[in-house]
């Protein structure tokens, strides 16, 4: 198994710039199966979901001709697509269950295992299911109590649908589904995530008429066909906030360019807070943790506009060495402080109750061997190796390959000493 080396590194210094943005591409190449005509996806980023989800596309039928060195991806579902995902597939990743409404629109049935991807706790898709119903898809309930959505539907009519919690997920699906569905479909309580604007661009480029996209209202004109289009995905947010805190917790000074600050407004506001210096320049926003004393502060996740919790271990890394005790609360997945063990290996001294995580903060951390619990836990524990003392060894690093593009050659080349090791 793969694994990262990092040693304490100094300040880190330099710019870098931050590659498409992984939830956003998902939903997008998800999208592609929605018309027969090729679709040009640019600045998808070159990483294992992408791969997958490329993967998944060809398998439904689709030809995918996927350049991602270049950040290019082109689809074209052209011709009869099959209904079912293949559960190997499926497996590796939770976004799988997005073509579910696309299938559902192209074939009249979708036939996808649970998916699978980061354990960070209960992801259901009852929020998605109850969208689908809505617009006059059946579920068979046998099917489901054994972990397989089997879903059909001759036509799907647009609905009123309320959201009980603004699902990222749910509100990208039933957007999907809604396109093509007859008439109008009125989404409340949709989640606001930028990802979602980005789908919903991308998806009126190709004909479809969708309004409030970025609110909590979306409403959707349904149309009779879409068309293909050549488009831009929208830079990562939580790769931008990653690098920002990098900078923060070395001490350091970095440009991060190609980042969108509107769309990280809470972390940017709690990095400030913590007497971080940043500022917005032509060329991208300088994050300066090196003019003041790093203190502590108090953050809570919650849906978008809030603090992200894709954000939430990686700002528990600066965190962990601030002067002063924070308390985190993690509203949003229950399963997501699994990265406490980690950080405790390297002597942070975190306990949890419950929701809340209490960090004593002001720790001198010491290297140890530490595990990539998921995605973002893996980019924070690489971010805690840089200041303790000794060395980090990081495990299951294929977590971290799942979203965050030439991570460890970005971090390099801003002065970090890190180097992976592909056993």
């Amino acid at each position: 198994m793969a694994k990262l080396i990092v040693r304490n590194s100094g300040p880190l210094h330099g710019e870098v710039k931050i590659s498409g943005s992984k939830n956003a591409v998902l939903p997008i190449l998800a999208a592609t199966l929605l018309t027969e005509d090729e679709c040009i996806i640019q600045d998808a980023p070159a990483l294992r979901d992408v791969e997958v989800m490329n993967q998944l596309l060809m398998s439904l039928g689709a030809k995918v001709e996927s350049d991602l060195e270049n950040n290019i991806v082109k689809v074209k579902a052209e011709g009869e697509i099959s209904c079912e995902a293949p559960f190997e597939l499926v497996k590796m990743m939770r976004a799988s269950i997005l073509v579910l409404g696309a299938l559902l629109l192209r074939s009249g049935r979708a036939l996808i295992h649970l998916p699978g991807g980061c354990a960070i706790g209960e992801r259901p898709i009852e929020l998605h299911l109850k969208g689908l119903r809505a617009l006059g898809a059946e579920i068979n309930e046998q099917s489901l109590a054994k972990g397989i959505v089997d879903a059909k539907a001759d036509k799907l009519t647009g609905s009123t649908i309320y959201l009980d919690f603004p699902s990222v997920g749910a509100t990208e699906v039933i957007i999907m589904a809604a396109t093509l569905a007859e008439g109008t479909t009125v989404l409340e309580n949709a989640a606001q995530e930028p990802e979602i604007v980005d789908l919903a661009n991308y998806l009126n480029k190709m004909g479809a008429r969708i309004k409030g996209a970025g609110t909590d209202t979306v409403k959707i004109e349904g149309v009779d066909k879409l068309h293909g289009v050549d488009h831009h995905v929208i830079p990562d947010r939580i790769e931008a906030g990653t690098f920002m805190v990098s900078a923060a917790i070395t001490k350091g000074r970095v440009l991060v360019k190609n980042m969108l600050p509107d769309h990280l407004k809470a972390v940017i506001a709690k990095l400030r807070e913590c007497g971080v210096v940043i500022e917005n320049t032509d060329e991208g926003v300088i994050v300066d943790g090196s003019q003041n004393t790093i203190v502590s502060t108090d953050i809570k996740t919650l849906p978008y506009p809030g603090f992200p919790t894709d954000m939430q271990s990686p700002f528990m890394a600066l965190l962990t060495v601030a002067k002063g005790p924070s308390v985190v609360m993690e509203t949003v997945f229950e399963n997501r402080f699994m990265h406490v063990a980690e950080f405790n290996r390297m002597g942070a001294n975190i306990r949890t109750e419950g929701k809340c995580a209490i960090i004593p903060g002001g720790r001198q951390l010491h290297g140890a061997p530490v595990i990539a619990t998921d995605l973002r836990a893996g980019a924070s524990v690489v971010l805690t190796g840089l200041v303790a003392d000794g060395t980090t060894e990081v495990s299951q690093i294929y977590h971290i390959d799942r979203g965050y593009e030439h991570f460890v050659e970005k971090l390099k080349a801003l002065g970090a000493d890190i180097e992976r090791i592909d056993d």
